[in-house]
């Protein structure tokens, strides 16, 4: 996908990005689809391992065009969908 910032992202637009992310990286094969802003991500899904995270935190990176500093990162950012969501939102904003 090109590497272009998304600035203007509707809530739902934002969570349907994430699902699509975490589906593809995790390769959930649809599972993510049914994923809302309250389904628990880290410790819930056996597919979120430390791995997992970094190869997330890269595609963030490459599909919404911003850099992530390793001090903005912690167990918080990976909690739910929603906190994931929030994440990207705020770094959109920035």
């Amino acid at each position: 996908m090109p590497c272009s910032k998304l600035p203007e992202l509707t809530d739902m637009e934002a969570l349907t990005e994430i699902r699509g992310i975490l589906d593809d990286v995790l390769a959930l094969n649809g599972r993510a689809e049914r994923f809302a802003l309250e389904t628990p991500l880290l410790g819930a899904l056996p597919e979120l391992d430390s791995i997992a995270v970094l190869a997330l935190l890269t595609t963030l990176e490459e599909r919404f065009g911003f850099t992530i500093d390793d001090d903005e990162i912690d167990g918080s950012v990976f909690a739910t969908v929603g906190s994931l969501v929030d994440f990207v939102a705020g770094k959109l904003r920035n």
